[in-house]
């Protein structure tokens, strides 16, 4: 059975869902200072694994079916590979610029959807997220060091959100957000299981609240980004990816001491002033 569509609630859970991506992106970028990037990756997808059998408790195994095996799969290699890849870029580059090139991927995920899934593809929704777009070159201006071999990193991570984003569509207009969330804890959580012997540090006991913050804040990430694309479509809500940016701007400021500069919030201005006008739109084409 098809989930019904709400486009405005699929927008402002997008938007919580970036909030969540970035605390999760600043809390990992803390700890990779300290930590190898496979055993932070590990902390965050086990952390999801036990959060949702905690939440299911007996009904784990009914979560589990699925009528889909291969695209669960196929979502949650998209889902690893977007983290492996956006975590390890950290190490070299800023949280505002990784999450700038990453913000590629809106364009991606709309064309993708009108592609892949039949949705439509109007000027209006093309031409803001093509501002959004705009805004967040304004803030990584190339040519001022931002593009560097490391930045291909959070550029193949867009490309691979994108990947995930749609086959999540795909799957979540038919089945409940927990068996998406089971399938992509227990394959990032294996995946990276195998890196441990060779990138293991021991954990200090003053870091283990924010390896738990990964795991919990990774899971609440994913619940509202599953359940944003299954009640709205990608095309709809991809612009509001975005706001990342901004989000990711604060943070940076707030716990590494990078600063906006005024291209910096020139931008942020830009890409909020193109996902409201998207949120606007979609909520009265909602009305009538």
């Amino acid at each position: 059975m098809q989930t019904a569509q709400n486009p405005a609630r699929g927008i402002l859970l997008m938007i919580l869902a970036i909030l969540a991506f970035t605390l999760l992106d600043a809390s990992a970028k803390g700890l990779l200072q300290r930590y190898p990037a496979p055993q932070v990756i590990w902390a965050r997808f086990l952390g999801q694994v036990l959060i949702v059998v905690l939440i299911l408790r007996g009904r784990t195994l009914i979560m589990w079916r699925t009528s889909y095996p291969g695209l669960h799969v196929l979502r949650a290699f998209f889902q690893v590979s977007t983290a492996a890849l956006f975590f390890t870029s950290l190490n070299y580059i800023g949280l505002a610029e990784a999450t700038a090139l990453t913000d590629t991927s809106p364009v991606l995920v709309t064309l993708g959807a009108a592609l892949f899934l039949g949705e439509r593809l109007g000027p209006k929704r093309i031409l803001a997220i093509c501002v959004a777009l705009v805004g967040a070159v304004i803030i990584v201006r190339p040519g001022g060091g931002v593009f560097t071999w490391w930045a291909l990193m959070p550029l193949a991570a867009a490309v691979s959100f994108a990947a995930n984003s749609l086959l999540t569509r795909r799957i979540g207009q038919y089945e409940p957000v927990w068996t998406a969330m089971l399938w992509g804890g227990l394959f990032g959580t294996l995946a990276f299981t195998v890196f441990l012997p060779t990138n293991w540090v021991p954990v200090a006991a003053a870091d283990l609240p924010l390896f738990v913050f990964v795991g919990c804040i990774g899971t609440l990430g994913q619940v509202l980004m599953i359940r944003s694309l299954s009640i709205a479509e990608a095309g709809t809500v991809a612009p509001f990816t975005y706001i990342g940016v901004v989000f990711a701007t604060l943070w940076g400021a707030l716990f590494f001491s990078e600063y906006p500069d005024f291209w910096t919030v020139t931008g942020a201005l830009v890409i909020v002033g193109a996902g409201l006008y998207v949120w606007h739109r979609e909520t009265r084409l909602l009305r009538r």
